[in-house]
């Protein structure tokens, strides 16, 4: 199994090394050179498992035997013990024909402990075989940033740094990044949005003499192995659904593309999903993308859903090298408009084949509060702002499949935005307790590559 960059010039890489190297050396995002299909009965029989089991049947084969089966099992249960439902990813039923897939039950109460954790032991695993040391940089919205610390806090092989944009994060997701103790953990607040600290992460990749100094690694969804682990429970829902005897469809909450991806990578694995909906905030560049075939930012807007407060999706790379036949000089073209004029024009045969998969929605401010009280009055169940994005554009997009909305954090990581729409203060879980009281320990910094760096090098004494 190899793994090759979207922009076409970097060289092809197994999966351990696309895992440990995150962006490719010619800016590119490595994606899978061939997709493993799963057979109807291949995928039949996932129904009914533990969620570890069904991961391990639906990664193992883009590992390349990276990792021998029993170990790799090993990480999976290690990844997941942590979760606080025995199904680790349940459902719930809304409506009809409209299901809530809760992602929200790890460490961290966000959908990104589903990757994190995994990527986590996967890469203690590996640094353990080499003996090397790693320095990784992540930029978040806010949640990305509390899991990788989640993962990695304490490693003695192992800092971590999280870039987020200051005073654009909730206060629990701040506060879940700046209260560890761990001496490797590094909150940093930058003077600027997400699109900004995601800008001076890649430009970091990019720095060949400085990613080298400091063995750069990156846990952003930019590494295939965070979206690799996200495909997993696009299997567990369709499947606890009637797949692959009926076609599931997906409502997924977005900005950076990385979840609606992973259920791109699920469909050419042969899951039969009939549609995965795009859900946006105010911030609705992928929504205008598909609607209008024009890929073109427009300023980052603050919003009671801030993990979605995103212009510049990454991993819509992916779907575009999927989109233009591989192409990756085209790609780099594109990639290149976007850098110098802030967007660029979808060829018409690649908006053509995202169509084919992708719908798409937007949902405003208010009526994601209407959302929330809506949705509460009418089946109890307390969705956070990002959830009720998605549960507004679902509803919008019911068919003859039954939806699966993804609910990807738990309403009391933005305790303001749910009490200020429902009249109800959702409560942090037991082992969160506490987290308000705890010293915050955190730098601001500057958006400035040098000053970065200079930084890091300071910290780690490289």
């Amino acid at each position: 199994m190899n793994y090759i960059s979207t922009r076409g010039q970097a060289p092809a890489l197994g999966f351990g090394a696309a895992m440990m190297t995150g962006l490719a050396r010619d800016g590119g995002l490595y994606v899978p050179e061939t997709v493993p299909v799963m057979t109807a009965d291949e995928i039949a029989a996932l129904a009914g498992l533990p969620y570890e089991e069904v991961a391990f049947r639906v990664m193992r084969p883009f590992l390349g035997g990276f990792f021998a089966d029993d170990e790799f099992r090993g990480l999976i249960a290690a990844a997941y013990r942590g979760f606080d439902h025995a199904a680790r990813a349940p459902m719930v039923q809304l409506s009809a024909n409209h299901f809530l897939l809760e992602l929200f039950h790890g460490p961290t109460l966000a959908f990104k402990d589903f990757a994190m954790q995994i990527i986590g032991q996967m890469m203690q695993a590996a640094l353990a075989k080499s003996g090397e040391r790693i320095t990784i940089v992540g930029a978040t919205s806010g949640d990305t940033g509390s899991a990788a610390i989640e993962a990695f806090r304490g490693l003695a092989n192992v800092d971590v740094f999280i870039l987020f944009p200051q005073g654009r994060v909730s206060d629990v997701q701040r506060r879940q990044m700046t209260t560890p103790v761990e001496a490797n953990v590094h909150a940093l607040a930058i003077d600027g949005d997400f699109d900004d600290a995601q800008a001076r992460l890649k430009d970091m990749f990019n720095d060949f003499a400085f990613r080298d100094r400091v063995r750069l690694a990156g846990v952003n969804s930019i590494n295939w192995a965070r979206v690799l682990a996200q495909v997993v429970y696009y299997f567990t829902a369709a499947t606890a659904l009637g797949a692959p005897h009926r076609s599931v469809s997906f409502t997924v909450p977005t900005g950076n593309f990385g979840d609606v991806f992973a259920g791109y990578i699920a469909r050419l694995m042969g899951l039969p999903i009939d549609r995965l909906v795009i859900a946006t905030n105010q911030n609705d560049i992928l929504h205008r993308a598909m609607t209008t075939g024009e890929y073109r930012t427009d300023g980052v807007k603050p919003s009671i859903s801030p993990s979605m407060d995103i212009q510049v999706s990454s991993n819509f790379e992916r779907a575009l090298f999927l989109a233009l036949g591989g192409d990756g000089a085209a790609v780099t073209a594109l990639m290149a408009g976007l850098k110098q004029s802030g967007g660029f024009t979808l060829p018409a045969p690649a908006l053509a084949a995202l169509r084919a998969v992708l719908d798409s929605g937007r949902c405003s401010e208010d009526e994601t509060r209407a959302t929330i009280a809506r949705t509460l009055a009418a089946t109890g169940e307390l969705l956070c702002p990002h959830s009720a994005v998605a549960v507004k554009v679902a509803e919008e997009h019911l068919g003859a499949s039954p939806m699966v909305t993804l609910a990807t954090a738990h309403p009391a990581k933005f305790p303001d935005a749910v009490q200020a729409a429902s009249g109800l203060r959702p409560a942090l879980p037991p082992h969160m307790a506490g987290l308000f009281d705890r010293p915050e320990r955190m730098t601001l910094v500057p958006n400035d590559l040098t000053a970065l760096e200079t930084l890091i090098l300071e910290r780690t004494g490289l």
